[in-house]
Order: C-alpha cells, then sequence, then structure tokens
C-alpha cells in the first residue's frame, strides 16, 4: 500500500508522544474510549509492542474507577457521560443520567478492543466482565419497541425512540451472541427487536429518523423525532450500519 509505512509511522509518533507525557487522564469522557482506546489496541496488534496495550488499559481504569470518582457505575453496568455527571447527576424524575449514545460508543469500543485481544489473555477478561455488565443492564432497559431511550433509565425526561444507541448497542449484541460471550436465547430477541426499531428509522429517500444530534446528554437536540434533522450526522449513518451488519452475520451464523 503506498505511504502505508509512513501513515503508520505517523500513528506511532502520535501515540508515543502521548504516552510520554507519563500522563492517562486524558479521557475524562467516555465518548473518548471509542474514540482512541481502539486505536491503541490496534496498534499493540500491529507492532506486537505491549506497551501500546498498557497505556490503553491503563488509560481504560483511570475513565472506569478514578476520573470523577469512576465514570463505570459497576452496579448498574452503565456509564455516567464524564466527570460532570457522576452521582448525584440525576434526571427530574429522580432516575440517574445515563446518555444512550455515550454508553454505545464505550460498548462499540469494548467490542473493537475485545476482536483484537487473545481470549487467554488477562486484559481481554478483563473487558469481556464489562462488556457483560454493560450487556445486562442495556438487556433491562430495552423500551418494549425495540429502542433504546436517550436518557437509558428515564423514559419520562428524555424517552426514546432514538437510533444511535440503538444501532451501537444492537452491534454489541449481535457480535457477542456469534462469539459466545452472551447467551442467543437471552440476547437474539433484544437484537431482533432492534433490527426492527431501526428498519423502522429509515426513510424512503434513505434520510434515518430518531438521530440525536451532537451534544453530551440526554437534552441535546431536542426534540429527536422520525422527521427532526440532527446538526451533524455523519455519525448516526455509521451507528446503523454498524448495528445492520453485524445483525445480518448473526442472521448468517
Amino acid at each position: 500500500m503506498v505511504g502505508g509505512e509512513e501513515k503508520i509511522k505517523n500513528v506511532r509518533d502520535n501515540l508515543d508522544n502521548q504516552i510520554a507525557t507519563g500522563r492517562v487522564d486524558y479521557w475524562t469522557w467516555i465518548d473518548a474510549i471509542q474514540m482512541a482506546m481502539p486505536l491503541y489496541v490496534k496498534f499493540y496488534k500491529v507492532s506486537g509492542e505491549k506497551k501500546y496495550l498498557d497505556y490503553a488499559m491503563n488509560a481504560y481504569r483511570w475513565s472506569r474507577n478514578e476520573c470523577g470518582g469512576g465514570l463505570f457505575n459497576t452496579p448498574e453496568g452503565l456509564w455516567w457521560r464524564d466527570k460532570d455527571y457522576v452521582p448525584p447527576y440525576q434526571e427530574s424524575d429522580g432516575k440517574n443520567c445515563y446518555w444512550s449514545r455515550g454508553n454505545g460508543w464505550v460498548y462499540a469500543a469494548l467490542v473493537r478492543c475485545l476482536k483484537e485481544l487473545s481470549p487467554k489473555s488477562k486484559e481481554y477478561k478483563e473487558l469481556r466482565k464489562d462488556f457483560i455488565l454493560m450487556s445486562e443492564a442495556l438487556l433491562k432497559c430495552q423500551r418494549l419497541d425495540g429502542y433504546w431511550n436517550v436518557s437509558l433509565v428515564s423514559p419520562v425526561t428524555y424517552g426514546g425512540p432514538e437510533m444511535t444507541g440503538t444501532g451501537l448497542f444492537l452491534y454489541g449484541m449481535s457480535w457477542g451472541i456469534r462469539h459466545g460471550l452472551l447467551k442467543e436465547k437471552k440476547y437474539r430477541p433484544a437484537c431482533d427487536k432492534a433490527w426492527n426499531a431501526l428498519e423502522a428509522c429509515l426513510h424512503e429517500n434513505g434520510f434515518l429518523g430518531y438521530n440525536q444530534g451532537t451534544g453530551k446528554d440526554p437534552s441535546a437536540g431536542q426534540p429527536v423525532t422520525f422527521t427532526s434533522i440532527p446538526d451533524f450526522e455523519d455519525y448516526g449513518t455509521g451507528c446503523f450500519i454498524l448495528g445492520a451488519v453485524e445483525y445480518y452475520q448473526l442472521l448468517k451464523k
């Protein structure tokens, strides 16, 4: 591939510069886990150098356990969005505020990292544990119509339907079933409902409805409707395609 080695060098330089700071406290919002962690894990796979995996795991653990007191609420299996959204941040109905797409980014990041790791490695087992915790939590809060609410456990304040989180959760659950991490009997019905929900988002001209615009919490880009136009939507198309392709692979299984 022309220019391939040069591009790899640029990636290496970028990652090495961040590692050289000695800091692992950059990922203060959960979207960053998807933005950065899979790249470090993939580069570990490409280079064979453990330092990239070590950095990814240490940065992940800092976000998970320390940032803002810890962004992952282990007992509930869901993530606070960033250091400003940790307890006692709640919706007006008194329920915890867990943003659908933000949790979707983490869920997708876990899949993308697990794909690159040996199932025998301690890192794989650590991330698999969180993936299963999230899967169990997400299964419990799926709507009857197959979508997930914009605010995952608070349908009163910012309920669904919402497409981007739903696409990412379908992606993760379908992958988890295909690779034996999730029981098909338990999770396949959720995937089937989620696909029916995604299919219902699609207009005849290809426009995707129920796509929440940019933001950092459930209140952003409201109201989210079948015909509302988000301020930016490229990521929405990606979320839809990720879910659709992985679900298709599940159907072929």
